[in-house]
């Protein structure tokens, strides 16, 4: 593992570990700081990114346009790969929903996928991408 964190990774996040990681101040922002400083390359999809915008708008987090659009032109834009899905995956994750961020791996060639979905990680891994709980990837840097 101590090779791994010399390398920049492409990593999905799914969009719970995503909003953690942006709204909430605790171990998970540190996703964040990888991001800013380059040491990690996330990737979205226009997929995974609508269910993202979608859910910055829940009730439940108040947040008002300006800061959404705040939160995507200056926390997403960017640091984030944009990648068109040239795979689309269906029918592998116990939740449908979650088969766009299996897409969106393979269509990036993505090193992982960071979900805190226990039926997600169960998979472990597709294709060549690795599915990881954030614990265990915060834990190679």
């Amino acid at each position: 593992m101590g090779k791994e964190n010399k390398e920049i990774k492409k990593i999905v996040l799914d969009t719970n570990i995503l909003i953690s990681a942006l709204l909430f101040k605790g171990e998970l922002s540190k996703i964040v700081d990888l991001w800013e400083k380059g040491k990690i390359t996330p990737v979205i999809s226009k997929e995974t990114f609508e269910e993202f915008r979608d859910v910055l708008k829940y009730p439940k987090f108040s947040l008002t346009k300006d800061e959404v659009k705040t939160i995507v032109e200056e926390k997403i834009l960017p640091f984030f790969e944009v990648i068109d899905i040239s795979v689309n995956v269906n029918g592998i994750c116990k939740d449908p929903g979650d088969d766009k961020f299996l897409s969106c791996a393979v269509s990036a060639s993505a090193d992982f996928i960071v979900t805190g979905d226990k039926d997600f990680c169960s998979l472990k891994r597709y294709k060549s991408t690795v599915i990881i709980k954030p614990s265990d990837f915060l834990r190679m840097f």
